[in-house]
């Protein structure tokens, strides 16, 4: 006979409890305890003495990986990401912002894969929708097969009676499992479906791309756990009212978490964009104080990028420090290297930073670049127009060393820039590929070697 109780979950960690907390003792977050009506059954004695079936172990030598293959999803910069395909029998999940990218994505990889089965399974649009969407993004494949349901356990039969090679699910937050009594979106319905589906693809080795939406903080709704559930962790970047899209990867088991996919946002979907750097420079303003190109290392890919620096009179009693793009409080130790090592006052004036293109960059080697853009701004004096900047300043004001220092020089260099402002111990290293490379030990050398 079931028993009917109330128990408080964690969102973060999933953490039970039968009272509430505000804090969680689990993962120690601040009012992230949810209330949810859980039933339990008590097992008979017999269930509990049946026999248990269950796979044997096998020696690693024994298991074999001859026909291990990737499916290639028509698109390089998402198998980039992934790291050279989708993988049998893996879970994928993609998250980002509405309105991003994601079911359009989806529905392009079915585009690209029309001599697989793929089984495309939302739970938020009708069937007529969906044809709609097809029809706008040009897909006419005979063995796409569309299935508009909620119920975790129709659709994993209906996996495996028809066994696709792949099974879309848009999204996890609209499914659930009836036998538990929460509404769809809960914590709980959110763990079990996904672990739900998780065994059903590892038991018929079919790989499943699964769509979950975000909060207002930008992570993926629904208990951390669901993260950990899966493979492999996607998540698309950038302002959805500019046409650059970053998919990038934060977990993932068969390959790098480094690389990062760029695309664009057009009225037929989303376009691979081939070349990074010349998309993120395009519209560069010319002989305008506050602009400077860098070069920063997303995993194997060197992508130049513009800083865009603005330092203006403050009109209030404390001056405002804003960054798009790059981390805040990195943004306030280099004004403090700024005022302190280089003799360049920012205590009067509001201070803002902005990566181009909807680019996030945490790298610290675009410390000098940020620099430089911020004294052009405060004195108004423009930077070469054909200079790159990068290097990590540190806090005694030095230029710091950073790691490929050839590839960022190389990429440049294919890009028609002529004068490279690096490190000093980089430079001695480095092949200038027919540029002008200055190493520089500190700001004002910097500033010296890249002013007009």
């Amino acid at each position: 006979m079931a028993k009917i109780k109330s128990v408080f979950i964690c969102s973060e960690c999933g953490y039970e409890s039968p009272k509430w907390f505000g804090k969680c003792p689990g993962c120690g977050e601040w009012n992230t305890m949810e209330e949810e009506i859980k039933e339990t059954v008590k097992g008979s004695t017999a269930a509990k003495s049946r026999s248990l079936v269950y796979s044997k172990p096998v020696t690693v030598g024994e298991i074999s990986t001859d026909d291990e293959q990737r499916f290639d999803t028509g698109f390089n910069e998402l198998n980039l990401v992934l790291g050279g395909g989708i993988v049998k029998g893996s879970l994928v999940l993609l998250g980002g912002d509405p309105g991003i990218g994601k079911s359009t994505i989806l529905m392009q990889i079915c585009k690209n894969l029309s001599e697989l089965s793929v089984l495309y399974v939302s739970g938020e649009e009708s069937k007529r929708q969906l044809k709609l969407r097809a029809d706008r993004l040009g897909v006419n494949n005979n063995n796409l097969l569309i299935m508009t349901e909620t119920d975790v356990e129709i659709i994993t039969e209906e996996i495996r009676t028809t066994k696709p090679d792949l099974v879309m699910i848009d999204s996890i937050q609209t499914m659930m499992i009836k036998e538990l009594s929460s509404s769809a979106g809960s914590i709980t319905q959110v763990r079990e479906s996904t672990n739900l589906i998780m065994h059903t693809a590892k038991d018929f080795d079919i790989p499943v791309m699964v769509v979950g939406h975000v909060n207002k903080e930008g992570s993926i709704a629904g208990p951390k756990v669901l993260e950990h559930i899966v493979d492999t962790v996607l998540y698309f970047e950038g302002d959805k009212q500019m046409s650059c899209r970053i998919l990038r990867a934060v977990k993932n088991r068969f390959g790098s978490t480094n690389e990062i996919g760029v695309f664009e946002m057009t009225d037929k979907g989303l376009k691979e964009v081939e070349n990074p750097s010349q998309m993120m420079l395009s519209g560069r303003p010319k002989g305008v104080s506050g602009t400077v190109v860098t070069c920063s290392l997303e995993g194997t890919r060197p992508i130049l990028t513009e800083i865009q620096g603005l330092a203006t009179q403050s009109g209030y009693g404390n001056p405002r420090r804003m960054s798009t793009g790059f981390d805040y409080n990195r943004l306030s130790m280099l004004l403090a290297v700024l005022e302190k090592r280089a003799g360049y006052y920012f205590n009067n004036m509001d201070a803002y930073i902005n990566i181009v293109g909807g680019l996030r960059i945490d790298e610290p080697a675009v410390d000098l670049a940020i620099c430089m853009a911020l004294i052009s701004s405060l004195k108004d004096t423009p930077v070469l127009e054909n200079a790159v900047a990068f290097g990590e300043v540190g806090l005694a004001g030095e230029i710091r060393s950073v790691s490929q220092a050839q590839q960022r020089v190389s990429e440049a260099v294919r890009l028609g820039f002529n004068k490279i402002i690096l490190p000093y111990h980089n430079a001695k290293n480095v092949d200038n590929m027919g540029a002008e490379v200055i190493g520089v030990k500190n700001l004002r050398q910097a500033f010296e070697a890249i002013s007009e």
